[in-house]
This record gives C-alpha cells, sequence and structure tokens, in this order.
C-alpha cells in the first residue's frame, strides 16, 4: 500500500524523531511512502522508511527532480508550487498527517475530497482525522481502513 505522510517543512526535533519513526514502521511492514519530497517531516519519514528497507517517492512543488531529499527514490518535479499539495494525498491510498501548519491542513483538505483514510499524529483538530498515539497506532489504524478497499 502506498501511505502519504504529510506535516511540515520546518518542524521541532521531537516531530523529526516521530516522522522517522512513522517511516520505518511503514518501511517495516512492506509500504510506500508518498510524501512532498522535500526537508522537515518529508525528509525524516523518507529516512526512516528507507532504514527499514523500504520505498519513497518525492512529489515535489518544483521543477527540478534533484531538489528532492537524499531519501527520496522515485521523485516527481510537478512545477505546480503548493498546489503539488492535492498530489500528494491523491497519490496514496490513505494519509498519515504529523502536525504541520496550513500546508499540511490544505492536504487534510485534499484527503478528505478523494475520500482517504487520515490519521493525525499531533496535528489539526479536523473532522475525519481519526487520532493514533504512536507510529505503530497510525500504520495500524490505516491498514485497517483499507483491510476491505480493494478499489485503490
Amino acid at each position: 500500500m502506498r501511505v502519504s505522510v504529510i506535516g511540515g517543512g520546518a518542524i521541532t526535533d521531537e516531530a523529526e524523531s516521530r516522522a522517522e519513526e512513522i517511516g520505518r514502521e511503514l518501511g517495516r511492514r512492506g509500504h510506500t511512502v508518498v510524501c512532498g519530497g522535500r526537508g522537515g517531516t518529508m525528509e525524516s519519514v523518507c529516512r526512516g522508511a528507507k532504514a527499514e528497507g523500504g520505498t519513497t517517492i518525492g512529489i515535489l512543488p518544483g521543477e527540478r527532480r534533484a531538489a528532492a531529499n537524499e531519501y527520496v527514490d522515485v521523485a516527481i518535479a510537478t512545477g505546480l508550487g503548493h498546489a503539488r499539495n492535492a498530489l500528494v494525498p491523491l497519490n496514496g491510498d490513505a494519509v498519515v498527517a504529523l502536525a504541520g501548519s496550513h500546508g499540511t491542513l490544505s492536504e487534510i483538505g485534499f484527503a478528505g475530497i478523494y475520500d482517504r483514510p487520515i490519521v493525525g499524529l499531533e496535528t489539526h483538530d479536523v473532522p475525519g482525522v481519526e487520532t493514533a498515539e504512536t507510529a505503530a497506532a497510525a500504520v495500524d489504524a490505516v491498514e485497517k481502513a483499507l483491510e476491505s478497499d480493494t478499489d485503490r
């Protein structure tokens, strides 16, 4: 399964550790990480996934694939700027949101529009976002939400 992980580009040390933990959990379970491909949450989740042998996809705002963080396996340049936020949740089967600000909130909104299951860890309090306390619980929740959904 592909899991889009969304969160801030400028994050605290605690959020960095949490994002890496989410990436490790996803990689350990054989899931592909989809993210915005840059720094902060995106780099940390990719680093964690790669540490466990996972695959990562970065959907970049600019026109240069080389702008991706070093842990991205497949870099997709869009040239869309912030509008690329619509593509990150679209390309995942489910979404895990970690902290973040306005960009993360927009991605949560798009995930809802696309009817993706959304699990949040210390993020925006938005209807339709299931909360989880740990990385393992977040991955459990997205796996459970997708158990019977074979259309994605």
